[in-house]
């Protein structure tokens, strides 16, 4: 299935209306099975799909690391996919089943209950070290990373950088916890643990997006826009930097200001 499709609007200009088309993101749900028992259903926008099962089963605790996942099966109807555990990993998927589906714009919502967010992360890294110049970067490489977005303007955008600059994955998705979650997916599949890196976001950072990170060990966690005041506090304990407000010549840091040196 595409991510785009072809619809009919009434373009308005001024005081002018015409008929036209135009091309939209498409959202649809996605249903995530473990030995036949339901975890969540995601409404999500179609493509890497593996990527987002196997990062959603690392950032939620389900299993703790990538060789814990054989593989993610298409169950045949496009839209349900099974996680595939290797011999002699054992899970209780009551332990994680969601009581509701989750919305593109809220990963929380769904839980059955909020402590179960709240699941154990991984030790993170005392680095890497930051200047303000290079994280000032990232933004723009990550809106280079986003073609349907460009197309669109209706994604969310998600990449891990190294503390090089090399952008190591991306993705996007209608949900920005999904983007966070297919990025790390794919990254996870090479790179495990995922070191000193840096995740970039395309919008604000909610205390999913930090929670997610902070599962899969990464120190740093940055957004185009505002930080809530959950994932600031959830950083502050676990020892992430968190930053938010990275544009051009200006960023707020959160949390971990340590990490940086004047640059």
């Amino acid at each position: 299935m595409e991510p785009i499709a072809e619809v009919e609007v009434v373009r308005v200009a001024g005081s002018r209306a015409r008929p036209d088309r135009d091309i939209v993101v498409v959202e649809e749900p996605m249903e995530i099975r473990l030995d036949g028992v339901p975890l969540a259903v995601l409404m999500r926008t179609p493509g890497q799909e593996a990527d987002l099962v196997l990062g959603f089963a690392l950032t939620e605790g389900i299993v703790l690391s990538p060789t814990e996942v054989t593989g993610v099966t298409n169950e045949g109807d496009g839209d349900r996919f099974r996680l595939d555990l290797a011999p002699g990993v054992q899970v209780d998927p009551e332990q994680f089943r969601r009581n509701a589906y989750t919305t593109s714009s809220c990963g929380v919502c769904g839980k059955a209950s909020i402590d179960a967010v709240r699941v154990a992360a991984r030790p993170v890294p005392l680095g890497p070290r930051l200047t303000f110049g290079f994280l000032r970067t990232l933004p723009d490489l990550l809106a280079g990373a986003q073609p349907t977005f460009a197309a669109t303007g209706g994604l969310h955008g998600a990449a891990i950088f190294s503390s090089s600059g090399d952008l190591l994955a991306a993705a996007e998705d209608i949900g920005r916890h999904n983007a966070t979650d297919k990025a790390i997916g794919n990254l996870a599949r090479r790179q495990w643990p995922l070191g000193e890196v840096i995740l970039m976001v395309s919008g604000r950072v909610s205390f999913e997006i930090t929670q997610k990170a902070a599962v899969a060990g990464i120190p740093v966690v940055a957004g185009v826009s505002a930080a809530s005041s959950l994932a600031v506090e959830l950083a502050r304990d676990l020892g992430m930097t968190l930053v938010g407000f990275v544009r051009e010549q200006r960023l707020v840091i959160y949390s971990g200001a340590g990490r940086f040196t004047l640059s």
